[in-house]
């Protein structure tokens, strides 16, 4: 059975997740979540808190049903914080990568080339 590696891609307004075979960049959009408090106006840290609540626990629900075998996150820097604090040790444990930058208005196409640097 091919492993399937998760990829999030996040900042406090929105989290996209991709989903590929193995290690590959081969990128395949799977959901995208949004921040219901974004309404254009800036987020207060509360809204930011109950989004990345919201982020960890679609892993941990991913997690539990055998969705992926590993996770890379590429998150704004003090928003991964915020998600990583909501995980549990299972899941902080299948992160193989982290990138602490905000990758989130990227395309598909440009998300692949930046991890490609990395």
């Amino acid at each position: 059975m091919i492993e399937v590696t998760w990829l999030v891609v996040a900042d406090g307004g929105r989290a996209r997740v991709f989903q590929m075979p193995g290690l590959t960049l081969d990128l395949q959009e799977k959901e995208e979540l949004t921040n219901t408090e974004y309404t254009g106006t800036m987020l207060t840290e509360k809204d930011r808190e109950k989004f990345a609540k919201r982020v960890a626990e679609y892993l941990e629900a991913g997690r539990l049903h055998q969705r992926y075998n590993r996770l890379r996150l590429a998150i704004e820097p003090k928003f991964l914080g915020m998600v990583k604090a909501d995980l549990s040790e299972e899941t902080r444990r299948m992160i193989f990568e982290q990138v602490s930058e905000d990758l989130s208005t990227l395309d598909t196409r440009d998300i692949e080339a930046h991890l490609r640097r990395h």
